[in-house]
Formats: structure tokens, sequence, C-alpha cells
């Protein structure tokens, strides 16, 4: 079993926020691959389903950000899933908006919601699908920023971006982690999002 797990907040006050990206990725993914309807287990929402022959469970944590470690480890134990077999997507502020890398392993960069999984009995070494929201400049702007809803004008790479983590969805759970970077940007380049701050090599 794969567990495809969204970072984000609870409540429809954070529905649109940057930090929910990782919802908005596991939402789609779930609709796009028709899985079954979402329920509450594990301290997340949950929603059953397959993606070319592989049973995945989609996961939405709602213990807020800073807890997410709580939900992800304990259906990690429940199941015995490896870290290998856990993807987590969430907002990263080091790459700029649309850019998109795949990960294993390493620190958290300063997310609330990497740190804590990393120090769940998962431990760091799962797969990480990094979601590039851009930087606002200065660090004492990050809070507001990251907590701050996508503008109107963002919505058309937002779109493509999480349309196309659903479309080529086959090759993460095959394993063929660079594959799927390279095929997310070949759908949705990062170049049309334009924007501001972060780092394309990051």
């Amino acid at each position: 079993m794969l567990l495809l797990a969204g970072l984000g907040n609870p409540g429809p006050k954070y529905a649109k926020n940057r930090h929910n990206i990782g919802f908005m990725a596991v939402d789609e993914i779930a609709r796009f691959h028709r899985f079954g309807p979402w329920k509450k287990r594990f301290q997340a929402e949950c929603a059953d389903g397959e993606i070319a022959g592989v049973k995945c469970l989609a996961m939405k944590p709602q213990t807020y950000m800073n807890e997410s470690g709580r939900a992800v480890g304990e259906a990690a134990q429940f199941f015995k899933i490896k870290p290998a077999d856990i993807v987590v997507f969430y907002d990263e502020i080091d790459l700029a908006p649309g850019r998109f890398r795949m990960k294993t392993g390493g620190g958290a960069a300063g997310h609330n919601g990497i740190r804590s999984i990393a120090a769940s009995p998962v431990g760091p070494d799962f797969r990480r699908a990094r979601m590039g929201v851009g930087h606002p400049g200065q660090k004492e702007l990050v809070h507001g920023y990251v907590l701050g809803d996508f503008a109107k004008a963002e919505a058309p790479w937002v779109e493509a971006l999480l349309r196309a983590c659903a479309d080529a969805a086959s090759m993460l759970v095959a394993g063929e982690d660079e594959k799927y970077q390279a095929e997310v940007l070949r759908l949705a380049p990062a170049d049309k999002a334009g924007g501001r701050g972060g780092r394309d090599d990051a």
C-alpha cells in the first residue's frame, strides 16, 4: 500500500491557503483516480483507492500542520507502511511558484509539518513531493504569506500543477520519482507560473 499524505490545516478558513496546497493535491489525486469517499480515520480524513493497480490511501491530517506526524505515523504503523511507501505533498517556499521537486529524506527546512512527520515513528526517510509556492522575500513575512490565500491570478498555475500531480501518479506509485517529477513539470511548465521568490534549483 502507498500512503499519499497531503499537508495543510483543517477547516474552511484555511482551505485556499498556500500552506494547504498539499491538501489540494491529494484531493485532486483522489478525485482524478476515483477513490472512495473521505472518512475520518487516524486523526485524518482518508480515502481508499487504486492507481495503476496499486492500493493507495490518501490522507489529509486534521491535527493542524505542526502535528501532522501523529496522523501519518498512526496510519503507517497500522498498515505497516515503510517510509519508502509514504509520499507527502506540501508547500515549499524555497521553490518558485509552480516548481515541483521530488526528494527522499533530508531535513525539514523549517516546515513544521515535515518536522512533525520526521519526528514520528515514520522517521525522516519518507518521499517528499515539494510544491513551490514562492517566498515573500523577507523571513518575517513567511508566516502570513503561507497562511494567505492564493491570488486569483495564481489559479491557472495552481490548477495545472494539481492536475499534473494526479495525471502522472502512475509513475509515483511505481516508485519512479524522477520520471514523475519530469512528467509533472512537462504537463504543468513552471515557467508559465511567473511569480515571486523561491529558487528553481532548491
